[in-house]
């Protein structure tokens, strides 16, 4: 009976990693395409990063309906919709004139990635116990480490051959193919009696992180009139204190705070946010750094990328024995400090390297994120009740895109700053460097965070060997 069940989890598990798949394509391409982007539609190449931001915005706004919306309409009645809509958008995208067109496009997008993973997400916590479920997420993880795989070196030819148009087409055939696996795999999950919808908690946190998220674009690009990116933030800050108001006095609210109270979900969410600035921030600097800094066109510059997610696969073969044997918080200790070495290496780099010492850096690079990500998104869930589930789905995978988008901006101004301060007219390697450094100190953050964790914290997930035997160490003895 146990082998038909894993099969089944398996199944769903690959699904969902289908719609993680064109997300990941989707946001890889574009980034190794960006120069071209900036050079097509006549824009500084730090401007053209809000082709990246505005999709984030997109995410933020709907992102905290997605659980309410999938309770109410069924989780693949969802998924369904919001892969046709993503395909849509994303030939709107391959259609853009103009900058503003673009972004608005983006945004568009983000509406159906809001709605397409996090819902997925929540599919295959319902579906999988908590025993299996770090096991689980690596089947998961493991296609959709394609993503990242395809995206720089499919982007680079596609973009040198043909257009960057056609790095948005390519999601048409991948989101088919979803569309497909959703209509025949994913359940139909309905809560019976789901809480009331809160409309009034959705427009304030959706509207205040979108509005956040808007200026702080524009503080990151050194975007005139100032008064105006004060305003965005001080607007999203006034929504957002106005949702904090209105959360205390209902029972089930879009984005349920509460949550941090469980220890586990807290410091994935937290130490989380820290790793998600760095890698948010890796996929507008790196293309532009060897394109711009290193003088790589973009398919040389898509093969140089390819590193990382060879070593994200490649840590797939021992991240659950790893996890056993050093628990969670031991290996997230590990991850955050090494993730901090890799980008302060990275920036270090200069013009006439070898470019095979970059690739090896880069793969340990994509080893240290995969065995974090893995980390980050399995312990989150592993003291929650069943009840909670779409609550937190709806609330990690916000923060989750928050701090991506935060990461491109943090970037995005370590640049600017740089550029102004040291007056260059042109962007070089050494602002990039400013980039990865800062971001890299940020990502540092995260040890911390994973040393407050318990010891056997997320032991039912990982099986920690240490606090396993101490668990069955009294049977043994009575018997």
């Amino acid at each position: 009976m146990l082998m038909p069940v894993l099969r089944q989890s398996r199944i769903i598990a690959l699904t969902v990693s289908s719609l993680l798949l064109m997300e990941q394509i989707d946001g890889t391409i574009l980034a190794t395409a960006l120069p071209s982007i900036a050079q097509s539609l006549g824009v500084d190449p730090v401007s053209a990063s809000v082709a990246l931001t505005s999709y984030i915005v997109g995410l933020a706004i709907f992102i905290p309906v997605s659980g309410a919306l999938a309770d109410r309409l069924g989780s693949r009645t969802v998924l369904l919709a919001a892969v046709s809509f993503f395909i849509v958008c994303s030939m709107i995208c391959g259609q853009a004139d103009s900058l503003p067109v673009l972004a608005a496009g983006r945004m568009a997008q983000g509406i159906g990635g809001a709605l397409m993973v996090p819902v997925g997400r929540l599919v295959l916590l319902r579906s999988v116990a908590k025993a299996e479920l770090l096991g689980t997420m690596m089947w998961m993880m493991l296609p959709a480490t394609l993503g990242p795989m395809l995206g720089p070196v499919a982007g680079g030819f596609i973009t040198t051959a043909l257009s960057w148009r056609w790095t948005f087409y390519i999601n048409v055939p991948v989101g088919l193919l979803g569309l497909f696996l959703t209509w025949r795999y994913i359940p139909q999950i309905r809560e019976k009696r789901s809480a009331p919808f809160d409309a009034k908690g959705a427009v304030l946190a959706g509207g205040g992180l979108a509005l956040l998220s808007m200026g702080a674009e524009m503080i990151s690009h050194n975007a005139r009139p100032y008064s105006l990116s004060m305003a965005l933030l001080a607007a999203g800050a006034g929504l957002f204190f106005g949702y904090f108001r209105h959360m205390r006095g209902i029972e089930n609210p879009v984005l349920d705070f509460r949550l941090m109270d469980v220890p586990t979900f807290r410091q994935s969410v937290l130490g989380g946010a820290f790793s998600r600035i760095a890698v948010g921030a890796l996929p507008f600097l790196l293309p532009s750094l060897l394109q711009l800094g290193f003088g790589l066109n973009a398919a040389q510059s898509g093969l140089v990328t390819f590193a990382a997610p060879i070593g994200a696969l490649g840590s797939r073969l021992f991240a659950t024995r790893m996890f056993r044997r050093f628990g969670f918080r031991n290996v997230m200790m590990a991850t955050g400090f090494s993730a901090f070495v890799t980008f302060a290496t990275i920036s270090a780099f200069r013009p006439g390297w070898p470019v095979e010492l970059l690739t090896v850096v880069l793969a340990f690079s994509g080893a240290i994120q995969a065995l974090q990500f893995s980390a980050y998104n399995s312990i989150a869930y592993a003291d929650l009740p069943e009840n909670r589930m779409s609550a937190a789905t709806s609330f990690y995978s916000t923060f989750q895109q928050v701090m991506l988008s935060a990461g491109i901006c943090f970037a995005a101004l370590a640049v600017t700053v740089s550029r102004a301060i040291f007056g260059h007219a042109q962007v070089t390697v050494a602002d990039f460097d400013a980039g990865f450094l800062v971001t890299g100190v940020i990502s540092l953050l995260a040890v911390p965070m994973a040393a407050m964790l318990a010891p056997d914290a997320g032991v039912s997930v990982s099986g920690h060997a240490r606090f396993q035997k101490v668990e069955q160490a009294p049977e043994k003895k009575v018997a």
